[in-house]
């Protein structure tokens, strides 16, 4: 079952998200908070597995309820679903340590599989705003990517899927490997690459 704490100052957004969740036999919402001063002791004292975060709040905004949520408690996966898709939201939320960002407008499927791969340690990313990462990265890159070297065949194997956007599941299903496996090639690949998190592995493996 996965915990799930609901962060959003509208109670209509975390009453909807509620009910989503609430459907589904896997999904379990231990709690709710209308703000991010409500989120830091509520995310220490319930201990969710993930936390659906809105940015934009009163008193203690999202990104600084991140920041503090994950000094707490490190393996706390902290899922952003905000309005804001632009870039002044997008990297202070990543550098916060947000493992994944969707906007509202989402489909209800988009949300329900982004809270079960942040579950599972993967990265969700709406499609538009992934985009833009990669384009981002693209234009850093501009010159070449940083070669690396001592990347295995199966490493780059794992790294190109890493890029595509692929589960740990999937990625396993596709290599015949398994997931945990996978783990250890992706710990393997940050450290080589000097990627802090699974987002930037990704944008690395995309560009390079």
């Amino acid at each position: 079952m996965i915990r799930v704490l609901l962060v959003d100052d509208q109670h209509l957004i975390r009453a909807g998200l509620r009910m989503l969740c609430e459907a589904q036999p896997d999904i379990e919402v231990v709690g709710e908070a209308g703000s991010g001063r409500e989120a830091i002791p509520l995310a220490a004292r319930l201990r969710p597995d993930v936390v659906v975060m809105d940015l934009r709040m009163p008193s203690v905004d999202g990104i600084t309820a991140t920041s503090r949520i994950l000094a707490d408690r490190p393996t706390t996966r902290i899922l952003v679903l905000t309005t804001f898709g632009d870039d002044d939201h997008l990297y202070p939320a990543l550098t916060a340590g947000a493992c994944g960002f969707l906007l509202k407008d989402a489909p209800p499927a988009e949300l329900l599989d982004g809270i079960r791969r942040a579950a599972v340690g993967d990265s969700p990313f709406s499609p538009e705003v992934l985009r833009r990462l990669v384009q981002r990265a693209v234009r850093a890159h501009a010159g070449g990517p940083r070669p690396v070297s001592g990347l295995t065949a199966r490493e780059r194997d794992v790294l190109t899927l890493v890029a595509e956007g692929l589960s740990n599941t999937e990625i396993a299903d596709r290599l015949h490997i398994g997931v945990t496996t996978v783990k250890t090639h992706i710990t393997s690949l940050m450290t080589k690459t000097d990627s802090p998190n699974r987002v930037r592995l990704a944008l690395f493996g995309r560009a390079a």
